[in-house]
């Protein structure tokens, strides 16, 4: 049995907020697990505010106005009492019928994540997406199945600890998933199907750019001597390119770019080895 606080963010949801919680409460009420539903209304300008009004048995927190993704569901952590916390988005997207398969494997993982086998997301963006999984692919030494799913169970604990680091944006599932791979948390995926949504997709292109800073700056925090060492080999590699061809088509082998390069590619190194200490003292 395991006690868990759902938290369920909601920006203009009037059309499936109530279908969502309603299956919650179907598949939840067949188990023993002890459970609180917490929806957070971002600032909603549709009718879901009255929607929520009108369904028993579960906390509605309002913000005044859109304050984000990430900002909500902090807000639903902040204001859980269980352990564990479920999140789920409100669109009728995620199959509510397998969280009980997620709950399956809480007693050996910290964070069980659905993995959607089918994403439905745009051709035009599945190149963007799949270059931000090697990027995340590299910071954890890990195949990632899913960066980004918002159907997930976690320790309440595991959030708490790196709560500060949390953007209020869509990219706090990312965050969090990086943040519990670099640090020996015990991550499990499991496949999951996913749903089109009901009404049109609030992530913006311009987030595929949130994204690619947030996971530089995650390596930054975590793992900055990947980054650096990764900016090092080029510079270096780039040196030796440009000493070959000095030395052979132009027969001058002390060739100050070369000198300078080097010597940069040799201080960043060095930058990343400091860096990465001060990374492993805050851990």
């Amino acid at each position: 049995m395991v006690n868990i606080s759902i938290v369920i963010p909601a920006y203009n949801e009037q059309d499936s907020i109530a279908k969502t919680i309603q299956e919650i409460k179907e598949v939840l009420s067949k188990s023993k697990n002890k459970y609180e539903i917490i929806t957070v209304n971002d600032g909603s300008k549709d009718n879901t505010s009255e929607i929520l009004k009108s369904i028993k048995n579960i906390i509605i927190i309002n913000h005044p106005y859109n304050k984000g993704y990430g900002a909500s569901i902090k807000t639903g952590i902040k204001n859980s009492k269980y352990d564990w916390i479920l999140i789920t988005d409100s669109d009728n997207t995620y199959p509510i019928k397998d969280i009980p398969k997620l709950i399956s494997y809480i007693e050996n993982y910290d964070m069980i994540i659905g993995a959607r086998k089918k994403d439905n997301i745009p051709i035009l963006r599945k190149p963007a997406k799949a270059f931000l999984s090697l990027l995340a692919n590299f910071l954890t030494n890990r195949k990632i199945p899913d960066l980004n799913s918002g159907f997930r169970i976690f320790k309440k604990d595991l959030a708490l600890r790196f709560f500060n680091i949390f953007p209020s944006g869509f990219s706090f599932t990312t965050t969090i998933t990086l943040a519990a791979l670099t640090n020996e948390y015990n991550v499990k995926f499991v496949p999951i199907d996913y749903y089109k949504r009901q009404g049109r997709s609030k992530i913006k292109p311009k987030e595929f750019i949130n994204f690619f800073v947030l996971i530089l700056r995650i390596i930054t925090y975590f793992e900055p001597i990947k980054i650096f060492s990764l900016i090092s080999l080029i510079l270096f590699f780039i040196a030796t390119i440009i000493f070959i061809y000095t030395a052979y088509f132009i027969h001058r082998i002390a060739d100050i770019t070369v000198i300078v390069i080097l010597l940069a590619s040799i201080q960043i190194f060095l930058f990343g080895l400091i860096a990465d200490m001060i990374a492993r003292k805050r851990s």
